[in-house]
């Protein structure tokens, strides 16, 4: 009504709106078209779209530049240009609170540390924001009911996901490929070879000084302890000369230490001798034990299990004279001593125990 003389294209426009106005308060159909908007307004989604990205494959070349320099045709301005066309596509994706700023490439001169590192730090793990909404091989408007909408859904994403695999690895390829050729690097990195060598060097002439210094304490050293060691000789040897011109050269003594030490060394001879008699006299050969003292000796003598033990040792000698006869005089002598030994002992018989001992004895 605002459009008398052009009613019909008024007309027209006006459709387009109301199918817009239609497609919008539909959630459903409003979700469908944020998704595909990019390939909406740029052909439609019948496979007719054409991706106007810029073609990055004919700058993996030598050819697309002409020498280092800052000129037209130079190796940073081509390089710079297709970066900022890169960053310009991106932008066209990304929400107004999620802009972002790219590193840019920079020139010839510009600084390692500031632009050269964060520019090849950010492109080298690059990640596109473009939805590949075009690259779709279904419309899911078209299914027929839920499970085959899914199934849609699920190549669609596949088909996707796979173009905005490719397009990261070309762009993080182009960076590897320029990063190899640009003498911003190639200056760095020679720096920092240099750096490490120079340090590798200093610390070669600080070990070596080391080892130098410790051989020269270690010199010095020995020196001070020989010369220590000579003076420590000589002064024992003037003692020795002063003490034996006021007491004599001391042979004399000598003989005598020898003679102390060779009469201690008998008397000691001596006593372990007597010792051995007395631990000797303190044996029991019937009881088969050792006592400290003689008066330890005589109780142990007075005791019922040493009368015991004798009493047994005497029997078992009886059996065996029995069966090796002695000699006459032998066996008065042994029947004597016995009965001196046992005039005071009374006749005990045998229990089961000590008869069992005695055959193990025998």
């Amino acid at each position: 009504d605002k459009n008398l003389e052009n009613a019909e294209e008024a007309a027209e426009q006006f459709k387009l709106i109301q199918a817009a106005y239609d497609v919008l308060s539909d959630p459903q159909e409003r979700a469908w078209y944020d998704t595909h908007r990019e390939a909406l307004l740029k052909g439609g989604v019948d496979g007719d779209y054409q991706d106007d990205s810029l073609d990055l494959l004919r700058y993996f070349t030598v050819s697309c530049y002409s020498g280092y320099g800052d000129d037209e045709k130079g190796f940073f301005t081509v390089y710079r240009q297709v970066f900022e066309k890169i960053a310009k596509e991106e932008m066209e994706y990304m929400m107004q609170e999620d802009t972002e700023e790219f590193p840019m490439f920079g020139y010839s001169q510009s600084d390692y540390d500031t632009v050269v590192h964060p520019f090849y730090a950010y492109w080298q793990s690059f990640c596109t924001q473009k939805n590949f909404a075009w690259k779709e091989e279904y419309d899911t408007r078209q299914a027929s009911n839920r499970w085959e909408k899914r199934a849609m859904e699920k190549e669609n994403k596949k088909t996707r996901d796979k173009a905005r695999k490719e397009r990261n690895e070309l762009v993080r390829q182009l960076v590897a490929f320029i990063r190899k050729r640009d003498k911003r690097v190639q200056a760095h990195r020679k720096l920092v070879e240099e750096q490490n060598a120079e340090k590798t060097r200093k610390a070669e002439e600080f070990r070596r000084q080391q080892k130098l210094k410790q051989a020269k304490l270690a010199e010095q050293y020995k020196e001070q302890s020989w010369i220590t060691m000579s003076d420590l000789e000589r002064e024992l040897q003037e003692m020795e000369a002063q003490y034996e011109k006021e007491f004599g050269d001391g042979s004399d003594d000598e003989g005598e230490l020898e003679e102390q030490e060779t009469k201690g060394i008998e008397d000691k001879l001596n006593d372990e001798t007597e010792e051995a008699e007395f631990v000797d006299g303190l044996y029991c050969p019937a009881c088969d034990k050792l006592l400290k003292t003689e008066k330890a000796m005589k109780n142990h003598e007075k005791s019922k299990k040493h009368r015991e033990m004798v009493a047994l040792l005497r029997q078992q000698l009886e059996e065996e004279e029995g069966k090796f006869p002695a000699s006459l005089d032998d066996a008065n002598e042994i029947h004597t001593k016995e009965e001196e030994e046992t005039e005071d002992m009374p006749k005990t018989k045998l229990s089961k125990k000590q008869r069992k001992k005695q055959k193990t004895m025998m």
